[in-house]
């Protein structure tokens, strides 16, 4: 008689309504994991919302794993999910985002980046203002010299190819409403834009002086092929945002540049033949005109089939948001 019961329970508990999610990816590194789930917790507002805390383990990572399954057997409201091999911290974000009940979600990193009492204050300006997501601006920095320069190049290239100013787009603490992560798609190494992302997407987004984490100084040195990764990303999105709805603009421009060269290049080397002035028929300069007309017209060719598709799916995808509708 007693398996009914607890069937019963198990239903309830399983559909009781959720607030507010926090939703952790653990992918590169993290600190200790049980400090860091009690620190967050106790910061969050006491007594208004129901929570719940979601832990993303990207791949097989004994010592997280082995933290979290002791902190669940006391506090069973947390959630693990662990995937089989790692994914990257992007399709851990999303994994979460599709996990996760509440109707406001916050991110956090595995590591402490900013003091635990500032998500709070996030969460109440979430509430008390008309934005969509709110995204954490560690100021005044405290860390090294050389994280704060890394910090400024990164944010200026990435101001010089979106136009948006923005300061720490790095920083995991985001506090946003359900709708934003719905909407924002997130692959690859794109988790660090996930704000310039839901920009894009027509959502309203603010970003919040808050005070750093004494524990996040250590300076960060990087192998020289994750700055030129983050560059490659950084020009997918200067893409993304500049030519997704209009591809033939970018294809066309450079294609239109290169038939141009070609056709001057073919035409200088007709005009040369036509008057006499000796023959072009061994010269590379014709097959260098002949290939830059080729090329052209390929790349033309590629722009205007983007707009076909883009033409064909535009009301399958919007870049857009109702705010309100006044009957």
């Amino acid at each position: 008689m007693a398996e009914p019961d607890e069937r019963v329970s198990s239903e309830t508990a399983s559909e009781k309504t959720i607030d507010i999610s926090v939703l952790i990816p653990i992918s590169e590194r993290h600190d200790d994991l049980r400090e860091l789930f009690l620190q967050y917790k106790q910061a969050l507002p006491p007594n208004e919302f129901a929570y719940e805390f979601v832990f993303v383990v990207d791949g097989p990572q004994g010592e997280a794993l082995q933290q979290l399954q002791i902190l669940k057997k006391e506090y069973p409201e947390i959630q693990v999910l662990v995937l089989n091999r790692c994914f990257g911290e992007a399709t851990a974000l999303s994994i979460g985002f599709d996990r996760v009940r509440g109707n406001v979600i916050i991110t956090l990193a595995s590591y402490f980046q900013v003091e635990p009492d500032e998500v709070q204050r996030l969460v109440k300006k979430l509430f008390e203002e008309n934005v969509d997501l709110i995204i954490a601006w560690r100021y005044p920095r405290i860390d090294s010299v050389f994280n704060r320069l890394q910090a400024r190049v990164f944010h200026w290239i990435t101001k010089l190819l979106t136009g948006l100013k923005y300061h720490d787009i790095s920083c995991g603490l985001r506090v946003m409403k359900r709708k934003v992560a719905e909407e924002v798609a997130l692959y690859g190494d794109l988790h660090r834009f996930f704000p310039l992302l839901a920009y894009q997407r027509g959502f309203k987004v603010v970003e919040v002086p808050v005070r750093q984490s004494r524990y996040d100084v250590k300076r960060r040195l990087n192998r020289p092929g994750l700055y030129l990764r983050r560059l490659l990303d950084l020009l997918t999105l200067f893409f993304l945002f500049k030519f997704t709805k209009k591809p033939l603009r970018f294809f066309g421009l450079v294609g239109s540049g290169l038939f141009g060269a070609g056709t001057l290049i073919t035409g200088y080397l007709g005009l040369y033949r036509l008057l006499g002035m000796g023959g072009i028929a061994d010269r590379p300069l014709l097959i260098l005109g002949v290939l830059l007309m080729v090329l052209g017209v390929q790349l033309f060719s590629v722009g205007l089939l983007g707009e076909i598709i883009i033409f064909n799916h535009r009301r399958e995808d919007t870049e857009y948001q109702i705010e309100e509708i006044l009957e």
